[in-house]
This record gives C-alpha cells, structure tokens and sequence, in this order.
C-alpha cells in the first residue's frame, strides 16, 4: 500500500495551485448567500452606501476568519476540523430586519450587534448541551421553521424587483403640487393661507412612477432566466455558482444601460483593515438577546445535522467532543461577527453539497477559501462594488435563494409521516399560520407592550415556539436520532 493511500482525505495537503482553484470554488458557489444579508439589513437600516459597503467587507472578512477556525481548528475546544464554509444564516434576518426597521440609523445597528454578541456567548455556554435539546427539534419542528424562513425572506426578494412599500418606492406618493401648497402654508406668516389645489388630498394617493417600472421587471426576469439556464443546461461547478452568474449577467446588463454607479467604487480604499465596533458600541437588550438565542439554538440544531451529514461524506464518525467543538464554534463566529459589524454566523450547506459533488475532502481547501474571503474582506472596492449593484439584479436572484431556503423546509418535511401521524400535519399549519402573522398584520402588536415587541414581530420566532410547543403537546419530546438529523440535513442540501 502507497504512502499517499494512507493520508487521511480530510489532512491531505494538496498542491498550492489546486488548492488556491477549489478553495475559490468554494468561495463562489457561496458568495451570493454571503453578501444578501448585509444588504438586506445595511438598507433596512437606511444607512449610507459606504456603511453599507462596510457591511459588506465585513462580513466577508469574518466569513473567512471563522470558516478558518472551523475547518483548521483553534484548541480542543473550537473547530470541527473538516471542510466547512461558514457564512451567515438567513435564520437570523427576520429579526434582525424587524429591529432595523423600527430603529433605523446606527443605533438600530448597536442594538443588532449587542444582540449577536449576547447570542453568542450564550451559544458558546450552551454548545455541549444542544444534543439534549434535539429532542425538542425533530425535522417536523426544523422543516417548518425552515419553510417560514423562506416564505418571510420572499418578501425582501419580491420588493428587490418592484420597490420598497415605503419610502421613494412606494407604490403611491402624495401629489407634489399638494404636498408643495402644505411646505408653503408651513413657511407663511400667520393667519396667510395660500389658494388651495383643487381635490387636495395628503395622503398618498398618486401612483409612483419609481414603484413597478417595466425596466426593473425586466432585468430582474432576466436574472431569474439566467439562473434557469444555467441549472438547466450547466453541470458540476458551473450549475452550482449560477446564481452568482445570474447576478453577474445582470450587473452587466444594468450597467450597459447607465443604471450601475461606480463613484463609490472610485473613492472606495484598496485596503482597509476591519476594526471592530464601527458603528459605536453595542446596546445589550435582554429581549433582542433572547430572539437572537432561540435562533441560534435552532441555527445549531441545523449544524448538528450538517456535520453529521458532512462526516458521512468525508468516512469519518463525528464523535461527541468534536461535535461540541463545531457547534460552539457557530456561537464563536456569531460572537466575532458582533464585535466586528457583522452577523449570525453558520456552516452553509451548499459547500458540504459542494464536497459530495467534487469528492475532494481536504478540509485545507476550505482553510484556503477562507483566506481568499478574508482577502476579499480587505479590499473596500469589493464591497463597494456590490453595493452598487441595483437592488432589481437582485431581486431576480432572490426570488431563487430565499425561495430555495422554503423548498429546504418542505424537502425537509417530505420525510415527515404526515399519513400515520394526522397531528404532524396541525402542527405545520397552525405554526405556518403564526410565521405568516407579521407578514400580513404587521401592525399586530400595536397594543400589546413595546418591549416584547422584538420577539412578537418575527414570524420566525413566532412559528419556532408554535412548533415547538404543539410537537410536544402532539407528540411528546421523543428522542431524535442520528439518523434523523443525518437524513433532514441531506434533505436540506442548498439551504442554510
């Protein structure tokens, strides 16, 4: 038997070009998933384009870091040591969003972060005990959260094409000759009132001509075709980043009509070290806290099973301790993400589908593709790059990304006995139903105490707690096996 028969697959140290060529691999087929949560919550936020570039080189830089320590490990007690790709979790927009929105500006950003760091800490504290806790999230309980994840981002992929229900999209504004009578009689002396338009009306009730243009449907059907193409006709690595193309094509196309504007790209530095707390330091709200714990707990729940999923692939057996090590590696990377301006941070899927496909198992590849990440990150022009792009070019890849995390939960919930079983079915749909209560209420809670407020206006959460707690009045808080978590994660793969 050969020496190179006897390297383990997930040690191999292969060559500098091969590996620098898969480790890039791996950042593209997840760059896509990793740059939509910072523009979805810089924008929410309404801060500035460089803020929100900052956002963006942030979180690639952090993706790096912490993909680094879970695949090269950092001690016994960080690092999985296999080849994983870590990025930000879509679990956590909801509620980042619902904070951002009744807080704009940076101390909406302070509060997200003293959020993510509380979160993080407590996830680190908690690692060791989740294998308890799976008990209480079978794959009835993680598809359903899983498919309200998707159905609630739906929401941000479909205003990326027509317009942001308020604001200079808005589907109406207020006529401007009676809004321009209103400034007038503000600045008359007293007791002077100019002539009265004729039907004036302040509310807005004229259609915007911004809100639903033909040239934005346009571009963003064109973003969606290109991604059908490419999963039609591609195959291997190419039908795996054809997202990333779509939005390429896209970018292009805006650009070729004057619609991409690179001043910011100008001004933007070639380097730039990322220092933490840019936005201030962080405001620690113990109900924020607790919204971002409960989803790192099931951010978790979902690791549990990738690496489990993942050990399989790669022939090794997962052992406890190492287990520990990786999911407490998800609350370390959530922690770095806090204090450096950055988000919830997870194993993406798509690259543990990715090292199934090509059958390369070195974990260094992963390693290399994190220093590629944390290069990116370092490079201001990158992120102020992708900010340029038109909020339309992604809105034809988000209808595909957010949706595809909704087929996860429902790929997820294919393997449920919903036949034998008639109360699996209630628990989907009662807890479906809440999920969807912010999305079409959003003034629910107008009455109801302010501080809750954060925890209530999650369709997530809401849906988290509902399943949680109707599996176990339906179904008792039956022990999940290994085989259990190992099949709903492969069922999962191209979500996260």
């Amino acid at each position: 038997m050969s020496t190179k028969d006897l390297v383990d697959p997930v040690n191999e140290r292969l060559p500098a070009g091969k590996l620098f060529t898969l480790g890039l691999q791996h950042v593209l087929v997840m760059y896509a998933g990793a740059i939509a949560v910072p523009l979805i919550v810089g924008r929410v936020l309404q801060l500035t384009p460089e803020q929100v570039a900052f956002l963006i080189s942030a979180d690639l830089f952090v993706c790096g870091l912490v993909t680094i320590i879970q695949s090269m490990g950092a001690t016994k007690w960080f690092g999985i040591r296999m080849p994983v790709m870590m990025g930000v979790t879509f679990a956590s927009v909801g509620p980042m969003v619902s904070i951002a929105a009744s807080n704009p500006g940076t101390d909406g950003a302070r509060m997200i972060f003293g959020a993510i760091i509380g979160a993080g800490i407590i996830a680190m504290l908690i690692a060791p005990l989740v294998s308890r806790m799976l008990r209480f999230f079978p794959p009835i309980v993680t598809g359903t959260i899983i498919l309200v994840i998707g159905v609630t981002l739906m929401r941000v992929g479909i205003n990326w094409i027509f317009g942001v229900p308020v604001g200079a999209t808005a589907p109406q504004v207020v006529d401007p000759a009676h809004a321009d009578w209103l400034q007038r009689l503000a600045s008359l002396p007293e007791g002077t009132v100019p002539a009265m338009p004729e039907g004036l009306r302040l509310a807005a009730t004229l259609d915007n001509v911004n809100y639903a243009t033909p040239l934005n449907m346009a571009i963003s059907a064109v973003v969606l075709t290109t991604i059908i193409l490419v999963m039609k006709f591609a195959r291997g690595f190419l039908a795996n980043i054809s997202v990333l193309l779509g939005i390429i094509v896209g970018a292009v196309l805006a650009a070729s009509m004057g619609l991409m504007h690179f001043d910011h790209v100008d001004r933007a530095d070639w380097f730039e070290l990322i220092t933490p707390f840019r936005f201030g330091l962080p405001i620690f709200d113990p109900v924020m806290i607790l919204t971002m714990t409960l989803v790192m707990i099931v951010v978790m729940i979902e690791s549990t099973g990738m690496f489990l999923a993942l050990g399989d692939i790669c022939g090794r057996t997962i052992e406890r301790p190492s287990l520990s090590a990786g999911l407490r590696t998800d609350g370390l990377g959530t922690l770095i993400g806090g204090l450096f301006n950055t988000f919830p941070y997870t194993s993406f899927s798509q690259n543990v589908g990715l090292v199934g496909v090509t059958g390369i198992r070195s974990r260094y590849v992963c390693v290399m593709g994190g220093a590629i990440m944390i290069v990116l990150g370092l490079v201001p022009k990158m992120g102020a790059l992708v900010e340029s792009l038109p909020v339309a070019v992604l809105g034809g890849a988000g209808l595909v990304m957010f949706g595809m995390v909704a087929a996860t939960g429902i790929r997820i919930l294919g393997g449920v006995d919903f036949k034998a079983n008639r109360f699996n079915g209630l628990i989907v749909a009662i807890s479906l139903g809440m999920g969807m209560i912010p999305l079409i209420a959003p003034q629910f809670s107008m009455w109801l105490p302010h501080a809750i407020e954060p925890l209530i206006d999650s369709g997530i959460l809401l849906a988290s707690i509902t399943a949680v707690a109707l599996n176990v009045v339906f179904n008792g808080a039956r022990e999940v096996s290994e085989d259990d978590l190992r099949h709903a994660a492969l069922q999962a793969e191209g979500g996260h």
